[in-house]
């Protein structure tokens, strides 16, 4: 296999997929626009939600990219070999052009010809099938036809090959699964890439969007066919350069070495220090693109903010483990923009606003410390004299209510002559979690995943609002800041330093109206990014989509935009704006609806 490290890898993909003629675009947002169904971009198909479903592509039917994601669900698993929250998915599609027998032709290819992996170990996963969908023999067949053997094929699950979809309908399908086999001996006689033992490390996929799920469950055949290909570069990296940990990589093994010159220990010495560079690192470099984002966030106590603020304060707890003080994390993160500048410049520019909100929230976090202390010796002044048993559930109220981690709760309890109820807490924190994701998947269901026309509508409306908004509150540098639409409502982030007016807000609504009165068609037109900055349309997304843009002009407004819209500005109804808050500091968000 060839030593390669992280520039190399992501130009030797691009230029890969560049032959097969596809065109090369740039990483989107982390912030989703629009998709109400993640907080962040999570997979590299995300920001093409509006193509799949069969929007036409200013680039083509063709595309490669390296798009940046942030995954927190698996937040527990960092600080072990592999788990990242944050990573790079190197990507390929095919929207409607070819399909199964040209997408695994060249990942084999890729895989074994371009990048060395060995034939005689890799092994490759299809669908098994089920009573919704057929076995998939066409792409065993093509695997078969490539020279791997049939012992080296496997039939799984849905659980384990299918994707999708991403809202509660949508495009959906099979996906066949790439291996390398490491040697280790087989966990049992029936052990396969399915198993977790660590004999099979996956490499790559290709899903293979032939469906779409229907509200009544039911599953259609799509008339356009997709091709999805992830892999991870984290994860290659690491295979290909005979690592045992992607903290090894040329992406991650800088930071450590600042780690250990901080703390004077030594990475791999000591399981609970090696865990918690591992911790801080990756909390670090996430925050560092969050914050540095082209729709970039701050730390808070909703939605994308409040992940932000757990990565921080969780890296700064981490950072009192072991033993260096909280200003570790701008100076990593310095080192990140450094890394990545040349990938993805944007970072290098936003890299003050980085460091400054990392040091304030450095000292917020100082603050909640000390509330919990003060909170915390309210609390025992309250406990019975006798009691031996800090209360489970007191120590999740303190990390629930003040932030204060559950490791300061227990060695405060200790010194005070207390045993912890740790079996209580991690009960409340469980039932805590559960109420969110119930809660979560209430709030993020539907949207233009869904792929329904009062979605659509809804996405011309923004439009629409952003327009108005600038010009009731004469301000040209008002920008969009994040947009979530589920088929109920419209959410819109904005920047702005004050509250509207009531009077203002009655403007906005106005103003939308008429041109939605006015009943003029929706215009695309695709032309050069230069082009549409020429012609004013706006859009702080532009630099994802490559030479050539969708503009859209709707009314008053005229957008960089993906899509998909309304046919006509009359198809809106009645806009009406049922509340302005504040989102995050320096930025409103308006929930609007259409009647």
């Amino acid at each position: 296999m060839k030593q390669l490290t992280s520039d190399e890898l992501r130009r030797l993909y691009l230029d890969f997929y560049h032959s097969k003629r596809h065109a090369v675009i740039a990483s989107a947002s982390l912030i989703p626009e629009n998709d109400p169904t993640v907080l962040f971009t999570t997979a590299g198909m995300h920001p093409l939600v509006p193509y799949l479903l069969g929007e036409k592509h200013p680039a083509g039917k063709r595309l490669t990219d390296v798009q940046i994601c942030v995954r927190t669900g698996d937040i527990d698993e960092v600080g072990d070999a592999s788990h990242c929250t944050f990573f790079e998915m190197l990507g390929s599609w095919s929207l409607g052009d070819y399909f199964k027998k040209e997408a695994i032709e060249w990942a084999r290819e890729l895989l074994l010809d371009k990048l060395g992996f060995d034939a005689d170990k890799f092994a490759v996963t299809v669908f098994a099938g089920n009573e919704d969908c057929p076995r998939d023999e066409e792409s065993a067949s093509v695997w078969r036809s490539l020279g791997v053997p049939e012992d080296r094929i496997f039939y799984l699950d849905k659980k384990h090959n299918w994707w999708g979809p991403a809202g509660v309908t949508g495009p959906c399908g099979p996906d066949t699964e790439m291996f390398i086999d490491t040697g280790k001996p087989k966990c049992s006689e029936s052990c396969s890439p399915a198993c977790d033992c660590g004999k099979y490390l996956e490499i790559g996929n290709n899903v293979f969007m032939q469906y779409f799920k229907n509200a009544d469950g039911t599953f259609s055949p799509l008339a356009q066919k997709n091709v999805d290909q992830g892999m991870g570069l984290e994860r290659m990296l690491c295979i290909l350069n005979g690592y045992t940990s992607v903290y090894e990589t040329d992406l991650f093994d800088f930071a450590i070495k600042k780690l250990e010159q901080l703390s004077g220990k030594q990475y791999g010495n000591d399981e609970k220090d090696t865990v918690a560079m591992r911790i801080i690192a990756d909390h670090t470099r996430t925050a560092t693109f969050l914050i540095g984002d082209i729709n970039g966030i701050s730390p808070s106590n909703v939605d994308q903010g409040y992940v932000l603020r757990r990565l921080i304060r969780r890296a700064m707890r981490y950072c009192r483990t072991l033993g260096v003080d909280d200003s570790a994390l701008t100076e990593l993160a310095r080192l990140y923009v450094d890394k990545y500048k040349t990938a993805y410049p944007y970072i290098k520019d936003n890299e003050e606003r980085v460091v400054n909100e990392l040091t304030l929230e450095k000292d917020k976090f100082a603050k909640t410390i000390e509330q919990g202390l003060k909170e915390f010796d309210k609390i025992v002044s309250h406990l019975p004299a006798d009691m031996q048993v800090f209360p489970g559930k007191t120590a999740f109220r303190l990390y629930d209510t003040f932030g204060f981690p559950i490791e300061m709760t227990a060695e405060l309890a200790k010194e005070r002559g207390f045993t912890l109820d740790r079996q209580g807490y991690d009960k409340a924190l469980q039932e805590h979690q559960a109420l969110s994701k119930a809660g979560a998947e209430q709030k993020f269901k539907g949207g233009l995943a869904d792929g329904g026309e009062l979605t659509a509508r809804l996405h011309s409306a923004t439009h629409l609002l952003n327009a108005a908004l600038k010009l009731v509150l004469h301000d040209d540098s008002i920008q969009q800041k994040g947009s979530n639409i589920t088929s109920e409502r419209l959410r819109f982030d904005f920047n702005f330093p004050r509250p509207l007016t009531a009077e203002e807000i009655a403007e906005v609504e106005k103003l939308v109206n008429q041109q939605i009165a006015l009943d003029v068609p929706v215009k695309l037109e695709e032309m050069s990014v230069d082009e549409a900055k020429a012609q004013g349309a706006v859009g702080v997304f532009a630099s994802k989509y490559g030479e050539v843009v969708k503009v859209y002009t709707i009314g008053f407004s005229k957008e960089i935009c993906g899509g998909p819209h309304a046919k006509r500005t009359g198809e809106l109804g009645k806009f009406r704006i049922i509340k302005e808050q504040s989102s995050s500091a320096g930025v409103r968000r308006i929930k609007a609806v259409l009647e």
